[in-house]
């Protein structure tokens, strides 16, 4: 049996994917899939804890795949951990400098 032939026939290939089109929601849609009411997620934007842009009042809101995951780590926070509000605000403000900081330090790190 020829062994090279065998090793052409069945090599793999990882591929990465990226979807096209991500997925966005509507505040509605966005509530309900992290399991909170919509005037929740309106009092969390007008916090900043969806991110700066999400702030402005002039904002339509749309949410993607990311963000309804930061909900819900919000809502774990504050429900499992009885974590109030103002204190979420300060946790997630930490966690995304520090998700800056290991960014930056792996592009560091590359170059």
């Amino acid at each position: 049996m020829n062994n090279t032939g065998f090793a052409e026939e069945n090599s793999l290939t990882l591929i990465c994917v990226t979807e096209a089109n991500p997925s966005t929601y509507s505040l509605e849609a966005a509530a309900s899939l992290a399991g909170i009411h919509p005037e929740m997620l309106r009092y969390y934007c007008r916090l900043g804890l969806c991110g700066e842009v999400r702030a402005r009042p002039e904002t339509e809101l749309i949410f993607d795949d990311d963000a309804i995951y930061q909900l819900r780590r919000f809502e774990h926070y504050r429900r499992n951990n009885r974590v109030s509000r103002k204190t979420l605000r300060l946790i997630f403000s930490l966690w995304r400098d520090i998700e800056l900081l290991q960014t930056e330090l792996r592009f560091l790190r590359s170059s």
